[in-house]
């Protein structure tokens, strides 16, 4: 593909999105405050977190009744049986449950802590509410690149990303779990290296490596910058959602 020169640009002045919001109209406004002008290839990466509370996936702790299987959990793992109850719900597969930690496969295929239940910049209020996962994070990002791109069908392409810790390593990186045009997974298997080897296994996670680039810009504590574009990566390709980048339970070599 050649080098290119890759600009990361923080969105600021994003105010606080609450269920219902216009998401695409305030990325739209905050661009727009910055002087964006839309570019072939630019990538907007949108954190789950701000998807999630336009699409009032809050849910208070208040009203959660937690079940027997969510009280045994909760008792191995010294976590709120309430939190665990939704934990539970929003997985399809405990698969590790110990002091202190709660893996699951999310009903999307995601392997994450806590289902990807946070209770982390929810904005102020009640504390004993916590944010879900969007339903469909793929849809999601879908609505919001045709409202941008609106009715001139030109508009950048739309990633969501969120936090995930990794095995055998410590800390969180930013990955795709929602994507609408642009190539989620790039499958190099064919092509030749620079020696004329062909590449046997190589598959680029290019939605993933987008995301923890704009991670660099978006942070993870109080930076406040819920959007990015990523400007000047050479897209190529068919596009692919970010489901592309599960891998099928059949190929899980961990179980």
């Amino acid at each position: 593909m050649g080098q290119a020169m890759i600009e990361i640009v923080p969105l600021g002045g994003i105010c606080e999105v609450l269920p219902g919001t216009d998401l695409s109209a305030l990325l739209a406004a905050a661009m727009d405050a910055q002087g964006i002008v839309h570019r072939t290839g630019d990538i907007l990466v949108v954190t789950q977190k701000i998807v999630s509370k336009s699409e009032g996936r809050f849910v208070s702790l208040a009203e959660v009744t937690p079940g027997a299987e969510a009280e045994r959990v909760a008792a191995i793992t010294r976590k709120d049986p309430r939190l665990v109850e939704l934990v539970l719900a929003e997985s399809s597969a405990v698969l590790r449950a110990v002091p202190n930690v709660l893996i699951t496969r999310h009903k999307l295929g995601l392997v994450m802590a806590n289902a990807g239940i946070d209770r982390s910049n929810i904005g102020p209020g009640n504390e004993e509410r916590v944010l879900l996962l969007p339903i469909d994070p793929d849809a999601s990002a879908a609505r919001i690149a045709a409202a941008l791109a609106g009715s001139e069908g030109q508009g950048p392409a739309v990633l969501i990303s969120d936090s995930f810790g990794r095995p055998w390593r410590y800390g969180v990186v930013s990955v795709a779990i929602g994507a609408s045009g642009l190539p989620s997974l790039i499958d190099r298997r064919g092509d030749l290296d620079r020696d004329g080897r062909r590449l046997e296994v190589t598959q680029i996670a290019l939605g993933d490596m987008i995301a923890t680039a704009a991670g660099l810009a978006a942070g993870e504590g109080a930076e406040s910058i819920p959007a990015v574009l990523v400007r000047g990566y050479p897209l190529a390709g068919p596009a692919s959602p970010a489901s592309a980048l599960v891998r099928n339970l059949d190929e899980d070599l961990f179980r």
